[in-house]
């Protein structure tokens, strides 16, 4: 008789290992079907009605104006321009919210521990208003309730001779680049890198002999010294140009159209109350323990919340952040309610209704607002492996 010691086994649905590999080659095959079936039943789909597919339709001329583009563009431009003045509308939105809505969900946050009666409820009374407001209607509310009521360029707010808000936007000046910019972007990379030889050298002088050094201070003088030298050896960096009332509109300086504040305020308003409660409750997971400690050491409650609070709340706020940046992100495309002229409204909006192009249309603004997503989660991601705690 045959030993059987040692002989290996056989394939069987029995063994876990088996079962596994088995159920993730079905569901591959399966996807790969669905997918082949879609793509097919499109095509058929076109062939049928005459559509041809592809993306030659991005060297057409656009033959339309845009309100608001950063870079260069008239009504000649093709619509791959198009596509780059609305994600870089987009891009701007995002970055600016998530900005401000970071600073002032902080000070809500913060606003919100505090033993003050008064500060305490009016910050409560902000985060339970503004985050159960549907953020398109804030931002209808801030276009047609606030902007657009505003008087006409020649009866705009004026401040100081430099800044006029009217219907027409918030018009300011506007800078240009001169011969000293290029050396002055030098001076303040060699500032930086100053900065932070200096701090690294603080902190290992702080590690060895217990010694501190005023590093906010002598940082500051660094960033300040070397690109003031380049301005006084090379000039300005950039020239101003004053916003002038001609007629019936502003001219010269730069403009921020209704939409743009409209939206950009509304977003940040908004995602301000859920970053202000996921600090808040940041705060309230680190032991207050840690607040007796530094107490006990004499530090007072400014350094405290700075120094010892915020950065271990951090490792907890981080996460749930990193959504609410996506949430904004996502939310920027609700700008097409009110006509700012980013991804949606632009490309899937006007170029989709032109073109007729809608699988290539769609898949590329999904495209960009996947890529803009990874890209925010990839980098947050990144910072909260930077501040956790190493363990050994």
């Amino acid at each position: 008789m045959r030993n059987q010691i040692g002989a290996p086994k056989g394939l069987s649905l029995n063994d876990p290992r088996v079962r596994a590999w088995l159920f993730q080659i079905l569901t591959i095959v399966a996807v790969v079907g669905l997918g082949w079936y879609l793509f097919h039943n499109t095509q058929t789909n076109l062939q049928h009605r005459g559509i041809t597919s592809g993306f030659d339709f991005l060297e057409r001329s656009a033959g339309f104006g845009i309100a608001q583009h950063l870079i260069p563009y008239t009504e000649q431009d093709s619509y791959a321009r198009v596509f780059v003045i609305g994600l870089l509308n987009t891009l701007l939105v995002t970055f600016i919210g998530i900005i401000l809505a970071t600073l002032l969900g902080f000070i809500i946050g913060v606003a919100r521990l505090s033993p003050n009666w008064m500060i305490n409820k009016l910050a409560t009374v902000y985060v339970e208003t503004f985050r159960n407001i549907p953020p398109l209607l804030q931002i209808l509310f801030w276009y047609f309730a606030v902007f657009l009521t505003l008087p006409g360029p020649k009866g705009s707010i004026n401040l100081s001779d430099t800044f006029f808000i009217s219907n027409r936007g918030l018009n300011m000046p506007g800078a240009s680049l001169t011969d000293g910019f290029w050396p002055f972007v030098v001076a303040v990379l060699l500032a930086v890198a100053a900065t932070a030889l200096m701090v690294r050298w603080a902190n290992r002088r702080f590690e060895a002999s217990g010694q501190p050094f005023h590093k906010f201070w002598a940082g500051l003088a660094v960033m300040l010294v070397i690109p003031g030298l380049s301005v006084l050896l090379f000039g300005n960096p950039l020239s101003w140009e004053m916003p002038q009332l001609k007629g019936f509109n502003f001219v010269g300086g730069w403009v921020l159209i209704p939409e743009l504040l409209a939206l950009t305020l509304a977003l940040t308003i908004y995602t301000a109350a859920f970053i202000a409660e996921i600090v808040r409750s940041g705060i309230r997971s680190v032991s207050y323990g840690q607040t007796e400690a530094a107490r006990s050491l004499g530090l007072r409650e400014g350094p405290t919340l700075r120094k010892v609070i915020i950065p271990q709340a951090l490792r907890v706020i981080i996460p749930p952040l990193t959504s609410q940046y996506l949430n904004l992100a996502k939310n920027s495309s609700l700008a097409a309610g009110i006509g700012y002229p980013e991804m949606v409204s632009l490309f899937a909006g006007t170029v989709l209704n032109q073109t007729g192009q809608a699988i290539e249309v769609i898949a590329i603004t999904m495209s960009v607002y996947l890529a803009i997503s990874i890209s925010i989660s990839m980098l947050m991601n990144w910072y909260n492996k930077r501040i956790a705690l190493i363990e050994r």
